[in-house]
């Protein structure tokens, strides 16, 4: 096979306590507004707010490191969501919730950033969502190494002070609720990560902040934006 020039990079995370193994990205979908204060019941859920990113947005940021990015292009009002990032690693469709654990291969800490001042309500989200480097993660987390202690919290410090707290029993839409609505709408492949939602406190980062944020018992990252 023959090409007319250089294919991409494959897109990759890295995997927590190996060396030179890692998890090939396929795609990177999202759910938007999946945290409440209060238990959502069943039957008022509605359907989740979905949407995706390029797999290469994704950019790996090393646990005890900080990550250098450059501010994103054509925004004044870039804004941080933290998130638990679930990864797929089988493949599958209509999945029932009761069998949807079973495809998790494990858990990231993720940043979904925004461009919030290119939202227009009811066009796509394409340029908010999906631009360069616009999810950050940490190296993958095995499912078998992550604590069986549900609800997980969820933390993001800015430039040293909280703005993001919360824990994933706050979510609408479990996880396992989330694959199976996924997986009746895209076949699921090994590959493919699934970033969450947020908790309240999402904000506007400037050019100069450093973010640190975390779930607990995945991992931690530290991100700074360029002057």
């Amino acid at each position: 096979m023959s090409f007319l020039f250089a294919p991409q990079p494959q897109a990759v995370l890295p995997i927590d306590g190996l060396v030179n193994t890692y998890f090939p990205i396929h795609r990177v979908y999202g759910i938007a507004r999946n945290y409440s204060n209060e238990k959502v019941v069943s039957k008022e859920k509605g359907s989740p707010i979905l949407f995706q990113k390029p797999a290469d947005a994704v950019i790996y940021a090393p646990e005890g490191e900080t990550l250098q990015l450059a501010f994103p292009m054509s925004t004044e009002n870039l804004q941080h969501e933290i998130e638990l990032v679930v990864a797929i690693g089988k493949a599958g469709k209509n999945i029932p919730v009761e069998e949807a654990m079973q495809y998790v291969w494990g858990y990231a800490v993720g940043l979904d950033l925004n461009r919030r001042d290119l939202f227009i309500n009811g066009h796509p989200w394409d340029a908010v969502k999906g631009f360069d480097e616009s999810a950050p993660m940490s190296a993958l987390k095995p499912i078998s190494r992550v604590p069986d202690n549900e609800p997980m919290a969820l933390w993001l410090y800015v430039n040293n002070e909280k703005r993001q707290e919360g824990s994933t029993g706050q979510m609408i839409f479990t996880v396992p609720e989330i694959i199976s609505v996924l997986s009746s709408l895209y076949e699921l492949k090994p590959g493919d990560l699934i970033m969450t939602g947020t908790p309240a406190g999402i904000g506007k980062i400037d050019r100069g902040d450093i973010l640190e944020g975390g779930v607990q018992g995945v991992g931690v990252i530290k991100v700074k934006f360029g002057e």
